[in-house]
């Protein structure tokens, strides 16, 4: 066999079982040599969508994503999905054919490329240990939550090349464990034991970690929060408190403030989750628990930092809080006798103010148009609540992130650490394939939907029943409302009306426009029916005022 063919088939014996990409020359035999060892291949119809369904992929079944491009503009136009994926440390192989002659048309320096947007570049430079350089590719990808690229080079590509005698598949899975250091253990349980207001916030490096976090937080009266990118993890719990940060409700904002101490575990806590720092409350303390030792304190001081797996760290503070002589003060009724934050009067607040659709608001629909409040409540209510739901970036972003409910963590794919727009379709064909079981809802807006309308073709072939709902206020809102107030022109960030839903009907979709909360009685009779179309909802949006949450995200810029 050839080098490309070893490469393909190091891969799927790592455990590469689902490949996106868009095949060329460049990576013609590597993306067959995976095929013919067993791995499924989705074509997307542009990189930048195959390198972030993969990352969705990824993210949402707990496994390795891998995407396969063309050398040169094949990477070149990857390298914004591939941007997202680094910063948000997603474990994803990128294989690219790789022009070495500066003669050639594709010749750019791909290391470099991929160097600049945070992700590890290696290459196989010669037939003699090609199949241990990818998996080695491998290993870095899964065991140090990284996004590799795998140059290929096209002339090693073409040569001669054995297998192993005897490959060693590495695993396929999530990071392994790391040991939880004692000392900071204990300290971390002594700060726990004095608390009477904790709250902890878990990211995304506390997903597998649900049952070890609740039985702590019942322990000591903790409430429970989570970063955007861990919505849904609690969920079910009377003492979930949902997303803390831009999105956070009234409730979870004044119980954030008032802790007295706040657990960071496996989350960044940066300035969308803490509200650039607000929700920090200011007399308390701050620890934070993070696989990561250089995670720790990176966005807000922390009193305390322990490096280790979450789940190894909570199961390691329940036992030394249960038998290790540190007891928590058992005054007030709760879980397990905990005291803490946590009262019957708090249970019940919870379970009356603890959502987005609780809290009064004036619906504002008519002219035409239908409050983006109220068609996302119309569409929780409709839609299945067995559903993976993903957000493109943009003004309307908050409105399905905060009144959209998801089942469990494995309900919300957010690919947003890079702020782009024009991902949210691909992440919602990623995160379709990794949870077939489910059904998946893209919410976009205008922008962004017309940016990855490629991807319309690829819903379609595959044959996914996913719902798309597009928030259109025909307009870049984020940039209208944020220069619009200052008398600014907006002839560059406005647009005449397009009609959507004719749009996705030309590539085979089913449709629907809603302006009224009656005209969601579409989406239901789609629910209805056999579902052997995906359907698009065109929703003409109410644009006269921007979401607050984003201009809290224009303080970061």
């Amino acid at each position: 066999m050839i080098v490309a063919e070893a490469v393909g088939r190091a891969l799927a014996a790592c455990g590469a079982e689902t490949v996106f990409g868009v095949v060329g020359s460049g990576n013609f035999h590597v993306t067959n040599a995976l095929i013919a060892a067993g791995a499924r291949f989705v074509a997307a119809r542009h990189e930048g969508g195959a390198a972030t369904m993969a990352d969705a992929y990824a993210r949402m079944s707990g496994r390795a994503g891998i995407v396969s491009v063309h050398q040169g503009p094949g990477l070149t136009n990857a390298l914004t999905g591939i941007a997202e994926a680094a910063k948000s440390r997603t474990p994803l192989i990128v294989l690219a054919g790789e022009a070495t002659d500066r003669r050639s048309n594709f010749y750019v320096d791909q290391d470099a490329l991929a160097a600049a947007v945070g992700a590890v570049p290696m290459r196989v430079a010669s037939a003699e240990g090609a199949w241990e350089q990818a998996v080695e590719a491998y290993r870095v990808a899964v065991e140090e939550r990284r996004t590799v690229l795998l140059n290929l080079p096209l002339d090693v590509q073409a040569m001669p090349c054995d297998a192993p005698a005897r490959p060693t598949p590495t695993g396929g899975g999530e990071s392994g464990i790391s040991p939880a250091h004692g000392e900071a253990v204990e300290e971390l349980a002594r700060l726990l034991s004095r608390s009477r207001r904790p709250v902890f916030i878990a990211g995304r490096g506390a997903r597998h970690a649900r049952r070890e976090l609740e039985a702590l937080a019942d322990r000591v009266g903790a409430l429970l929060a989570t970063s955007a990118v861990a919505k849904g993890l609690f969920r079910g719990s009377p003492w979930d408190l949902d997303v803390s940060g831009g999105f956070a409700t009234p409730l979870a904002a004044e119980l954030i403030r008032g802790a007295d101490l706040v657990v960071g575990w496996g989350c960044a806590l940066n300035m969308w989750t803490t509200r650039h720092g607000s929700l920090i409350p200011q007399e308390g303390k701050v620890a934070q628990v993070d696989l990561d030792r250089s995670a720790l304190g990176t966005h807000v001081p922390v009193d305390l930092g322990v490096t280790g797996d979450v789940a190894a760290v909570a199961t390691a503070l329940t036992e030394q809080l249960t038998t290790g002589g540190v007891a928590p003060d058992t005054t007030a009724a709760g879980p397990a006798g905990a005291a803490g934050y946590r009262s019957p009067e708090l249970a019940r607040r919870i379970q009356a103010e603890g959502r987005w659709r609780d809290v009064p608001c004036e619906d504002e629909s008519g002219g035409g148009r239908i409050d983006p409040r109220t068609l996302t409540i119309g569409l929780d209510d409709v839609l299945p609540i067995e559903r993976i739901l993903s957000i493109d970036s943009g003004n309307f972003m908050g409105y399905p992130s905060m009144f959209l409910d998801v089942p469990d963590e494995r309900g919300f794919c957010f690919t947003q650490a890079f702020q782009s727009i024009g991902l949210g379709l691909a992440t919602a064909i990623g995160a379709a394939l990794a949870q077939p079981d489910r059904l998946s809802v893209a919410a976009l807006g205008d922008g962004g939907a017309l940016m990855g309308a490629a991807e319309l073709e690829t819903v379609v072939r595959l044959g996914l029943p996913m719902v798309i709902v597009i928030y259109d206020d025909e307009a870049y809102g984020a940039e209208v409302h944020h220069f619009g107030p200052n008398g600014h022109p907006l002839d560059t960030v406005t647009f005449p009306p397009a009609d959507l839903a004719a749009i996705a009907r030309g590539h085979g979709f089913a449709a629907v426009t809603v302006t009224t909360p009656a005209d969601l009685v579409g989406v239901a009779d789609w629910l209805k029916g056999g579902r052997d179309r995906p359907l698009l909802v065109h929703a003409k949006v109410t644009r006269n005022r921007g979401s607050w949450w984003l201009e809290e995200a224009f303080k970061g810029h």
